[in-house]
This record gives structure tokens, sequence and C-alpha cells, in this order.
């Protein structure tokens, strides 16, 4: 049996059957990490990856900095071939920032990235694509996972691609195609973060039960473009401060690239408690620091977009084995908060669930506990009190986060996390910062803009893929209770609140979505589900 059609309510129709031993959904590092190894261990399994972005890499953003050990056990001869951006770190440096300047501090343990490399995640992953389909791996991007296929029992047989050219009222426009059916004996989640397959399943199967709720941050990330010899290639700076404030988790990456290229972003945690906080025009504020504006001023934005980034870490952590189905990479969690660092951790996840099926005749069971007693774990252990003690503010985190790198993560407790959606304070009942913020003149001057330099393309006349529940909510509670955060939070301008003849209602701008799914995290009432598009559409980074 399948699940029920999110995408639209269509008429029943006819569908092909591909069979395979294993089907990945999602072509981001995990996913093409466990495929690769998965043939390496054994080539006459039959793989097939399957990738909703129009080509592979283009929906895939990340800082990004990546620790280079477990490429070398995926790919020994990689550094002979390397990724088509791929710069050695030379220099790091951590800075605190006010609002017109800032203290160089001591670069944290965790952070130091001496024998690591400045990549494109996009471009990286464009380039394993290739070396996974040499050892018979099938890839087809434009293939949206739409649902999951379970038999009698509800375990999972596998996945049904999202139809292609249904109207927006449901009816079948001329070009109906009707979305196939993958089954496979086991299929592998990895999805990236808040994957919305995932979220089904980990409701279906209860895999959160006994661990705390995942965690987020947005990512919001540009590559510029600028004179040659303002880079330093190589440069690793990151920062803390301005123009966060202190009951708000953020930080900046600027990462100096080769070709006059600068890789910049800005990360919020979306456990933030201002109603009326902006991640967005935070990101916008940080570049207009003096010391990041002297840098762009002059340049060309050559792509941006955004992304959520999974934080909730060991605690948050779900059961990652279902009948039928595996989780890796950021779909279960892994990402290393304090390292700000998640490739090598999917990578491992990757050739950890590969050398499992291998070895298990292709049974699910037992992969959690192979996970858990991992390398991938340890490390998150470690880490596992650093974020969540952001929660009680800037510097009691920061006092945290030293006393846990001191001890080595051997404190006797583990703090606790809790769903980024209820963390909201209402309207009136929160202290409202002082922001600081500066008059801004860099590019993009407002999201709009910014969606355009994501070159995101969605047909217009397709059901929207933000299912908003109860619209009701949006014009009554959410007003008075929140004032429609959802208007804020978005960094592409997809939620509007507009007045016509009729009064107040909710507009949904569903074309202008960067996939980024912050809006399914963090709207206080849990009433949007972000679910596929037509395969394809979205936005296409370029060496993000």
């Amino acid at each position: 049996m399948s699940q029920p059609d999110h995408n639209a309510e269509t008429p029943a129709v006819e569908r092909d059957v591909m069979e395979y031993d294993v089907v990945t959904v999602g072509a981001g590092p995990a996913g093409l990490s466990f495929a690769i190894r998965l043939k390496q261990l054994n080539p006459d399994i039959s793989v097939c990856v399957i990738e909703k972005a129009s080509t592979i890499g283009a929906h895939i953003l990340s800082g990004a900095v990546i620790e280079p050990a477990p490429l070398d056990a995926l790919l020994p001869g990689w550094r002979d071939n390397p990724p088509p951006i791929c710069v050695p770190v030379q220099k790091d440096e951590f800075w605190m920032l006010s609002r017109e300047g800032g203290t160089k501090l001591m670069v944290p343990p965790g952070m130091h990235n001496h024998g690591n490399f400045i990549v494109s995640l996009g471009a990286m992953c464009a380039w394993l694509a290739p070396q996974a389909e040499a050892l018979g791996v099938e890839i087809y991007p434009g293939f949206a996972a739409a649902e999951t296929l379970h038999d009698e029992n509800g375990a999972v047989v596998g996945v049904r691609i999202g139809d292609m050219g249904v109207a927006k009222d449901g009816s079948h426009k001329p070009g109906f195609t009707a979305g196939i059916d993958i089954r496979a004996r086991v299929t592998v989640l990895a999805e990236g973060a808040r994957g919305h397959l995932t979220k089904r399943l980990v409701r279906q199967f209860k895999l959160d039960e006994g661990h705390d709720p995942q965690g987020y941050s947005i990512g919001i990330k540009e590559l510029w473009q600028v004179p040659e010899d303002r880079v330093e290639p190589g440069k690793v700076v990151h920062s803390v401060g301005w123009p966060a404030d202190n009951q708000t988790y953020g930080g900046s990456f600027l990462y100096h690239l080769d070709k006059g290229r600068i890789a910049l972003g800005y990360v919020s945690g979306l456990d933030y408690k201002d109603p009326e906080y902006k991640p967005w025009e935070a990101f916008q504020q940080w570049k207009n620091h003096p010391s990041v504006k002297a840098l762009l001023e002059g340049g060309t934005i050559l792509s941006a977009g955004a992304r959520a980034i999974v934080t909730g870490g060991w605690q948050s952590l779900p059961t990652c084995e279902m009948p039928g189905a595996l989780l890796i990479g950021d779909t279960a969690g892994l990402l290393n908060v304090p390292k700000i660092k998640g490739t090598h951790q999917a990578i491992r996840s990757g050739m950890l669930a590969a050398e499992h099926l291998a070895g298990s005749q292709l049974a699910p069971q037992g992969f959690d506990a192979k996970l858990r007693a991992s390398d991938a774990m340890a490390e998150l252990k470690k880490v596992r009190n650093i974020k969540p003690g952001f929660k009680r503010g800037f510097w009691f985190g920061m006092a945290n986060a030293a006393w846990e790198t001191l001890t080595g993560g051997l404190s006797p407790w583990t703090l606790k996390n809790k769903a980024d959606w209820s963390s909201l304070d209402k309207v009136g009942e929160h202290e409202e910062p002082r922001r600081e913020y500066v008059d801004r003149t860099l590019a993009p001057r407002d999201r709009l803009q910014g969606v355009y330099y994501a070159a995101t393309e969605h047909d217009e006349d397709q059901p929207v893929h933000l299912k908003v529940r109860d619209t009701a909510i949006c014009i009554t509670r959410c007003v008075e209770e929140y004032d429609n955060p959802c208007t804020r939070f978005c960094p592409a301008n997809v939620y509007e609140i507009v007045q016509d003849e009729a009064g107040k209602r909710l507009q949904i701008n569903a074309a202008n979505c960067v996939h980024c799914k912050t809006c399914d995290i963090k709207d206080p009432y849990e009433i949007i589900d972000w679910v596929t598009p037509e395969g394809g559409s979205g936005p296409n980074y370029q060496n993000l």
C-alpha cells in the first residue's frame, strides 16, 4: 500500500514500475557516498539514486569546509582529480563583532581547519555523481519522490515519483505523465535536513520516541566575485556577536576561494524567541559590517540561496532504521554544530550504511545500533551540550562551550532540546532587543532580488507545494499572537498577508520557494507542510 498522495488529488492512473535492490532518495554527499560504497563492496547489487533537482548539485547548499578523512577512505585517489572548487585551508580567524568593529579571538579548538578543504558542496556532488555511475549506479535527476510505498505489513518497499503535468486545480494538463513506482528491497533516505518523506516516516514508525525533538538553523549564503587582490585563497573567517542579540543564536562564515571568489553566509538558530526577527535581514546587516563590506563593494553576486541546517545533535538523533528503510546524513541529523561541519559525517554514515547492507543481505535491522556505536556518534556525543547551552543566552552558551570543550564532553548531564516551533514569544510578551542595525547599500536590496540569484524556477500552474492546513489561523490567531512570523522567517518572500475586497488572506508565492524548509520547521502552529513540487523545480544553485 502507499501513503496518501500529498501532491495532488488526481484520478487513479496506471503507473510504470522500476525495480532495484536499493533506491536512494537524494543525491547529496550521503546518498552518493552510500551508492559508491555499496557498489564497491558488491557490484551485483542494483542501486538507483533519485534527485528532485533538475541537475545533480542544483539544490545543494553548504558553507562548506570539509574534513577529508572519510572522502580519503571512500575514494583514495580523489586528490589527484579533485572537485572543481577545492581550496586547501591556509588560515583560520574567529571574531567577536560589534556594530562598527570587532575583537579577534582565539580560534575554538573544534574550528581549527588545518588539513581541511573549502569546497562548493553542489559542485562536489556533481563531481561525485559520474564516479557513482562509472560503478553502475543509476542516477535520475528531476525525479521527485512524492511518497513512500509500503507492503501489507507497513514495511517500506520503495517510493513513488510525483506526477508531472498536474494543474493547480488538480486536473491533468495535456502533457500529464504519471509518476513511476520505484520498488526496492531497501529504501535509503538521504534527503538532507527536514526531508519531507523522512518527516512522515518518523511519525509513522515513531522513530523519535525516546529522543529529543530535532533542532535546526537556517543558513543563508551568497557567492561573490570581487577584485582578485582582495582574496586570500584558503582563508576561513567565522564570527559571532553583532547583529545577533544575546538571546539569538547566530554567526557568520566567510571563505576565500580562488579566482577572486568569496563564499559567505550567516546562520540563525531557528530556536530564536523574537517574533519580529528576520534571518535574511540579519545576513544583509552582517554583510554591511565594515570588515565585510570592504571586501564586497564593487563586486558582483554570482549565486545565492538558503537551506535549513540540522543542529539537534546526539540527543535528537531519531532511530535510523525501520522495516525496509534507513536514514543517513543530515536526514538522520549528524551535523557537528561546533565544527559547523556535516559533510564528513554524511559520507561516514553513507559508507557505514553500505557496509551494513552489504554484510546483512540487504537487511536494515541492526544499522541503528552500528551507527550509534560508530565514530560519527562518538563525535556528536562529545559536543552534545554546546548548542543547547546557547538557549540560555550568548554568554552562558560561550562559557558552557568552553567547559564542554575543556572536559571533552564528559559532563555527567545532557542538556535537552525543544522543538524550534515552540520557542517563539508572543507579541507583547517579548522584550524587543536593541538591534543596532545599519543602513545597508550592498545588493541584493530585498528578498525577491535574492530569489533571482537563486535562479529558482517553478511552473506556476501546478499544485502549491506548501500545504497550510488551516489558513484561517493565519489571519486571526497568528496576527494577534505572533504578527505572522512566516512573512519574516522565509528568506524568499513566499508568504504574504494581503488585503483585497474579501478582506485579509494569506498569499503563498510558491514559485519563489528555494526549498529551505524553514516554514515547515518554525511555524508556531505546526500547520505548514512542505512537500515536493514537480521534479526539476526549485533553485538552480551555481557553486554553492
